[in-house]
């Protein structure tokens, strides 16, 4: 089955730490081109300046244009890695998503339900053994349940044949077989 995705921020501080974090690295990182190349025009403005300054002084405007420039590809280089780490991290806080909502779902009684991601999310082993374990899951309950029954009903059988002092421990097993009956239906 595919999903659209409609809401990129399914955990917006996960995923914007994570955005923050590798935006921030990689800004750090690429700032030694810019320095390179303001040091670079540093010096020759130095070594030029000493024979001819109007040239020095042309290579100190166009230093201060280059820097203006390359800030602003700086800039758009970060957005864009931005952007990316969001679609990068909404495929993987999406099926996080999905399996804490699908856990919830079981703590409050419902039926437990198959787990499928996008087929472009990462981790998706995980959905596959999720449902390989629900799917054990309901098996055992069924076998179980089914034991449960077949016990009910010989407990049930057995009040006909015993003392009536007895008859009432055997009523409060056949309730509580049957109120694990009705929890083991929900599954």
């Amino acid at each position: 089955m595919w999903y659209k995705r409609s809401i990129y921020l399914i955990n917006p501080k996960f995923q914007l730490r994570l955005c923050f974090f590798i935006s921030s690295l990689v800004f750090i990182l690429s700032l030694i081109y810019p320095l390179t190349i303001y040091e670079l025009f540093r010096n020759l403005t130095v070594q030029i300046g000493n024979n001819s300054p109007s040239i020095a002084q042309a290579f100190a405007n166009n230093k201060l244009n280059l820097i203006a420039i390359l800030a602003v590809y700086q800039l758009s280089f970060i957005a864009v890695v931005f952007m990316v780490c969001i679609f990068q991290g909404h495929k993987i806080a999406g099926p996080m998503y999905k399996v804490k909502k699908s856990l919830s779902e079981i703590i409050e009684g419902k039926p437990i339900p198959l787990i499928v991601f996008r087929k472009d999310d990462h981790f998706l082993e995980i959905a596959n053994v999720l449902n390989e374990v629900f799917i054990k899951i309901k098996n055992d309950h069924n076998k179980d349940f089914a034991y449960i029954s077949e016990i009910n009903s010989y407990i049930r059988n057995l009040l006909f044949v015993i003392p009536d002092d007895k008859k009432v421990v055997l009523q409060e097993i056949i309730n509580k077989l049957d109120e694990i009956q009705n929890r083991f239906k929900q599954i």
